[in-house]
């Protein structure tokens, strides 16, 4: 690209884009993607480490993907589901339950995982008629009304936005690295279950509960992963009280913590699923997803959509359930999981920047804090390794709520040559910082 071009691209993006909507990091210009690769106008070949944040797990512009939407597109491009029906939606809809944690059967089908999140929550309180929804704190669900009314990685996502949905209450999220009472798996889980019964008891009884919303995971929060056994305690708590479970797997689904879904890593059973991102390598689906016994009480007319569904999407969708299932994707995620996260590991024993490590699958992250100091988060060195990173060829993302976290999620299909080279890249980039 050229510096007249850039200059014009500046212009453009400033005179005609929102700056919600547009002035984020890095605003890389490319013209095509292929696999792992983003190509620029400039003609860099750059490793993308994000996926399109966790959205092309199989790699851009997969082949066999590609081809199944092409296809469709030449035979229907909409469908307004409920007024017709075309086959790529039955057949993704009767193909979904054989990967789904167990007994997830039916399904209401959207575009994005905000709308997957807010159908989540309507169909819980419809179908309790119960008010309540108890979600965590770090936690992000979108930014729509009722979705951003149960996040709280950041004010900034809230501001400016109150009144928000009424009767939401948000309990501490298991996060070990920043636990004041200690990081053993027993103290963080009874740390965060405490603060779930102190809602009980001062604010909502649980018979008022209509559901508790939960990351497996906690993305934008700094992929924190929470002890093995808080997610199944979680589930008990539900069972006792009749609380639904809702699990926000948007970013954690389809592959990207080594199963299909972090509900069969963590071997706990939701009531609602809420899935988006990868299920269709790019193209706009989501979906509620939850038992035929309980999603038929969700009545006709109590929700809906008009692109939801898309005959075009559905198709690109069956295809990445192909691909992951006849390339082995999820032992590819595990093992290549483990390489980042091990080589993650070799870099905070050379660094002492590198507070803490962790991952799930191909979701690996490194927390950044002040060297000497007490963790306090270093949103800025972060900001530097990742501006490095990008010049040496290697795009990955923020997180956290300080933006102190420096986080991978590279697809499912990545090779250990590449895996190796991002790390090296990694490592250069932290050596800059002197």
């Amino acid at each position: 690209m050229t510096n007249q071009d850039s200059t014009q691209q500046e212009q453009t993006i400033h005179q005609h884009f929102a700056p919600c909507l547009a002035e984020d990091w890095p605003r890389l210009p490319i013209t095509r993607a292929e696999g792992i690769y983003l190509y620029t106008e400039d003609g860099r070949k750059i490793m993308d480490f994000i996926s399109g944040i966790a959205v092309t797990n199989v790699g851009h512009n997969h082949p066999k993907v590609v081809a199944a939407a092409r296809e469709q597109m030449e035979k229907l491009v909409h469908n307004p589901v409920g007024i017709v029906f075309s086959e790529p939606v039955l057949k993704l809809a009767e193909t979904l339950p054989a990967v789904m944690p167990g007994g997830l059967d039916m399904f209401f089908f959207g575009n994005s995982g905000a709308e997957a999140v807010e159908g989540s929550l309507k169909m819980a309180r419809y179908v309790t008629e119960r008010p309540v929804i108890i979600a965590f704190k770090g936690s992000f669900h979108g930014r729509s009304y009722g979705a951003a009314s149960v996040t709280s990685v950041k004010s900034k996502y809230r501001k400016h936005y109150e009144p928000f949905v009424p009767g939401v209450y948000f309990a501490e999220y298991p996060y070990p690295y920043r636990c004041p009472l200690g990081d053993s798996d027993e103290i963080v889980t009874g740390w965060s279950l405490k603060s779930l019964k102190d809602i009980f008891d001062h604010y909502a009884d649980p018979s008022q509960v209509a559901a508790i919303l939960v990351e497996p995971v906690q993305g934008e929060g700094g992929y924190i992963v929470p002890p093995a056994g808080f997610l199944p305690r979680l589930r008990e708590i539900c069972d006792e009280h009749g609380i639904l479970l809702i699990l926000d797997e948007v970013q954690s689904g389809f592959g990207r913590t080594g199963e299909m879904f972090a509900a069969q890593v963590f071997d706990v059973q939701p009531d609602i699923l809420a899935v988006a991102k990868g299920i269709a390598n790019g193209f706009p689906l989501s979906a509620t997803a939850a038992r035929s016994d309980l999603m038929s009480r969700w009545l006709a007319g109590s929700h809906g959509t008009t692109f939801g569904g898309s005959p075009i999407s559905c198709a690109a969708a069956l295809a990445v359930l192909e691909v992951i299932r006849e390339d082995n994707l999820l032992a590819n995620a595990r093992a290549m999981g483990t390489l980042l996260l091990d080589g993650f590991r070799s870099l905070q024993v050379k660094y002492d920047l590198i507070g803490d490590v962790r991952g799930l699958g191909l979701m690996v992250a490194m927390e950044l804090i002040v060297p000497g100091s007490d963790k306090t988060p270093d949103g800025q060195a972060a900001a530097k390794v990742l501006e490095g990173c990008l010049d040496r060829g290697l795009l990955g993302y923020m997180a956290g709520h300080d933006g102190q976290v420096v986080r991978l999620m590279p697809p499912l299909n990545v090779t250990r040559a590449q895996v190796e080279q991002a790390l090296e890249i990694l490592e250069n980039s932290l050596q800059a910082l002197g």
